[in-house]
């Protein structure tokens, strides 16, 4: 019982670490939570500071969900702890408890999480992402749509209602964290992808 918990805690603690803040820290970068968007994700850091601190943010936000599920996986815990470990490292990862709870949007730990939850259903994840952004250009909209059809994946693949019901509030929450996207996207106000204007 005891080592469930500790599991849970310890995947919060690493969604916690904020990759965006820490690599822009290093590298010399604005604060990414007062520049740009003001969100501390890939997407804003490639604003303030190119195309290495991004990647260097997307794969450490990456790695903060694949890490601990994949942990929880190998120490042989049950599939209830695993979805929770899941679940507790992208919550922290929206609001980490070493900065302020000021997270960023998720979708980097989100794929994270569900390539070992389901290998599968996180490439058809990936494979989404990449078709919408090759047909419309707004990685918002190509964020949203894989997520909202990852617990659908999720259950396909894994026949897991556990990792399904996990990954449908994950993808709640990640669409409430666009908000501000799906009304830019609504006005017709989103940047596109390779676009700063």
């Amino acid at each position: 019982m005891y080592s469930n918990i500790i599991m849970i805690i310890v995947a919060y603690f690493i969604g916690s670490i904020s990759s965006a803040i820490l690599v822009c820290k290093s590298m010399h970068l604005p604060d990414p939570r007062l520049q740009g968007s003001r969100n501390p994700g890939a997407t804003n850091v490639l604003r303030i500071g190119g195309k290495w601190p991004a990647l260097f943010t997307l794969l450490g936000d990456f790695l903060k969900g694949l890490v601990p599920v994949l942990l929880a996986r190998l120490l042989g815990f049950d599939a209830i702890v695993i979805a929770l470990s899941a679940f507790a490292a992208f919550f922290g990862h929206l609001f980490p408890i070493f900065f302020g709870f000021q997270g960023g949007k998720g979708v980097a730990t989100m794929i994270g999480c569900l390539l070992v939850l389901s290998l599968p259903a996180g490439m058809c994840w990936i494979a989404t992402w990449l078709i919408m952004a090759y047909l419309f250009r707004y990685s918002s909209l190509a964020a949203l749509v894989a997520s909202i059809l990852a617990p659908v994946y999720i259950g396909f693949f894994s026949h897991n209602l556990t990792y399904a019901m996990t990954t449908l509030i994950m993808s709640l929450l990640l669409i409430y964290r666009h908000r501000n996207n799906i009304e830019n996207l609504l006005r017709g106000k989103e940047k596109k992808i390779g676009k700063n204007n």
